[in-house]
């Protein structure tokens, strides 16, 4: 071996040598009090703090000289980190043909296949036996539905649902109720079981309501390409008042006098000049008990108050009869946002307006609406950003008062964006003081003892917050309950290794991946770079990982994926458990994501390829 060979290997030992002593400094450093950390939590608590050790320094160089070695480059050994490193550094010895000094632990470090019994140990016991046939679960957002559909919660589960997930930011306790005793009667009828994780809100940042917009409705026909008319516009005629409902949910429902229905036939003539004060006819179709279908061939707009005169298509009948519209709903309204715009945040309850000119297009007044929290802007600074509606729209505060603040819009579609009621405010580089515990969830975590197996933790960012969530459990006596981490703020993100070792006092824990928040959060171009980095940590922690937000979206909305969305749901392999939110086609969405999900494990474990044979390599014979 020439002189430069083993001046390298020297030098590559001395490294490892380091890396080693920095692991078990950091480790002596960080964990003095290894009494706060439950039982089955302490080794993978010392090799998570190896880890970090290991990541503090940029190994590219030596990862690419060990390769060139034949030896492990440490690029999978997250479960495994001191014992990883150890091994490698014997090799180098080895070839050395001496016996440098190795860095010696108290304890044995986590060996390979300890690393993976630990991460299953602990999926297990948060998340329940591994599925017949399939490693990764599967969790499923509740919808109101299913509180009252048993058939719902009955298919979900045939079809592969390992987790039921409660969101307690919607509905109330009779739902939640309703939910988990359809769950429990599905598992009964499956013999599949099923967990129950239930949500707290949290203190989230939202948009307050805006004022009312007018009380119109729409009704046009169908058209071709040609502007043909091929289906006539439907309209309901209905009692004022009447508490009877419409023949469906998307029907227009206009409400008359019952009189005036009374005398309707199929074939009469009703004429009407309509919001825009365009005359417009309906013809009666059909009278089905107290109410009346019509059609026209026209668009109609109908707001309150509009006069409707009706003639008879039988000429012995007296041909007038009239009636008012009654009462309609009022449309929502949203406000229109573009680039250089100024929105107005109030902190006090406000109706929110669109912004207001004049005649002559001069600004008289810029967009403004409420915020749920006013709180968050006692913390808001001149400069710091701010994202609206999942980052559909940002900006930057310009102005924060005792009253308000001033947003102007740097981001929106290049034909303005529309803002609505209830939509989100992220605030990713503002400094929130603020608990992560409501009076709503306090309240909540009474029902969740008593009827969940795990509590979500949404809005979690520090130790203490985790401190706080595990001290109210005991008081209440839920210290059997398992503990998922929603990380879906930049502060989460940047506090994830604290998090987790503060919530290790539990049994059984584990992290969620919310990508959505996050992406508005830590910004859409980070979004692969964080989720990567929260896999890596949570896996030298040993503890298990959700893959959430947006997961075969269009396939439970609309019944068809994307093929993006199939390569995504493909990459939740990588995590112990996938997510998916409601849709009117939810128990077709679980069972594709079980497929794919079986699919994927012949291929991979984690980050490890595995080599099964190959239907493409089979095809090669060693002749020609």
């Amino acid at each position: 071996m020439q002189t430069l060979d083993k001046r390298l290997l020297k030098q590559l030992s001395a490294e490892l040598t380091s890396l080693a002593s920095n692991m078990l400094d950091l480790e002596a450093a960080r964990l003095k009090q290894p009494t706060a950390i439950h039982e089955a939590h302490r080794r993978s608590a010392r090799n998570l703090v190896h880890y970090l050790a290991l990541r503090q320094l940029d190994l590219r160089p030596l990862q690419s000289q060990l390769a060139l070695l034949g030896l492990s480059s440490l690029g999978r050994a997250e479960s495994h980190v001191l014992s990883t490193v150890l091994t490698v550094h014997r090799a180098l010895n080895a070839l050395l043909g001496a016996s440098g000094p190795v860095p010696c632990p108290e304890d044995p470090p986590i060996e390979f296949e300890e690393g993976i019994q630990l991460l299953n140990a602990n999926t297990e016991a948060l998340l329940g036996p591994t599925p017949s046939g399939r490693k990764v679960r599967i969790m499923v957002t509740m919808s109101s539905e299913a509180s009252t559909n048993y058939e719902l919660v009955r298919d979900l589960v045939r079809n592969g649902m390992d987790c039921m997930r409660i969101n307690c930011a919607h509905d109330n306790p009779d739902a939640w109720l309703g939910m988990i005793r359809n769950l429990r009667k599905a598992r009964e009828e499956t013999g599949r079981d099923c967990r129950i994780l239930m949500d707290v809100a949290g203190p989230k940042l939202r948009t307050g309501p805006i004022e009312p917009g007018p009380s119109v409705i729409k009704c046009r026909p169908k058209r071709d390409v040609y502007g043909r008319v091929v289906a006539p516009a439907r309209v309901w005629l209905t009692p004022n008042l009447s508490r009877e409902r419409a023949p469906a949910t998307d029907v227009v429902s206009i409400p008359v006098s019952a009189s005036f229905l009374k005398h309707l036939r199929p074939g009469d003539a009703i004429h009407l000049r309509d919001a825009r004060r365009a005359q417009r006819t309906l013809h009666t179709s059909q009278v089905v008990g107290r109410g009346c279908w019509a059609e026209a061939k026209k668009t109609i707009y109908f707001m309150p108050g509009l006069t409707m005169n009706a003639k008879s298509a039988d000429s012995g009948v007296p041909t007038k009869r009239r009636t008012r519209i009654g009462k309609l709903p009022v449309l929502p309204q949203t406000l229109l946002l573009k680039t250089g715009d100024q929105l107005i945040l109030h902190r006090e309850g406000i109706l929110g307006k669109p912004a207001a000119y004049s005649k002559t297009g001069v600004l008289i007044s810029p967009a403004q609406i409420s915020v749920s929290l006013p709180q968050m802007l006692d913390h808001a600074k001149p400069g710091e950003p701010v994202w609206l509606d999942d980052g559909k729209i940002g900006g930057v505060f310009r102005e924060v008062g005792s009253d308000f603040a001033t947003v102007e819009i740097t981001q929106a579609h290049p034909e303005g964006q529309s803002l609505g009621a209830e939509k989100g405010v992220n605030l990713p580089e503002t400094r929130i003081d603020i608990s992560a515990l409501t009076p709503d969830d306090l309240e909540a975590l009474k029902f969740i003892v008593e009827h969940a197996d795990i509590v979500g933790y949404s809005f979690v960012r520090t130790q203490s917050d985790v401190t706080q969530l595990l001290d109210h459990l005991e008081k209440l006596g839920g210290e059997h309950l398992g503990l998922i981490l929603k990380i879906e703020t930049r502060k989460s993100f940047d506090n994830l290794p604290s998090l987790i070792l503060a919530a290790m006092r539990t049994r059984s824990l584990g992290i969620m991946i919310a990508r959505g928040d996050l992406a508005v959060e830590c910004g859409y171009q980070r979004l692969a770079e964080v989720q990567e980095e929260i896999l890596w940590i949570s896996e030298a922690a040993h503890i298990p990982v959700v893959w959430a937000t947006q997961v075969l979206e269009n396939l439970a909305k609309k019944g068809i994926p994307s093929r993006s969305e199939i390569t995504d749901a493909a990459m939740g392999e990588r995590a112990e458990c996938v997510m998916l939110n409601k849709g009117s086609y939810l128990a077709m969405a679980v069972k594709v994501l079980a497929d794919i999900l079986t699919r994927m494990q012949a291929h991979h474990e984690k980050k490890r390829a595995m080599l099964r044979q190959l239907h493409l390599a089979t095809g090669l014979s060693t002749t020609a």
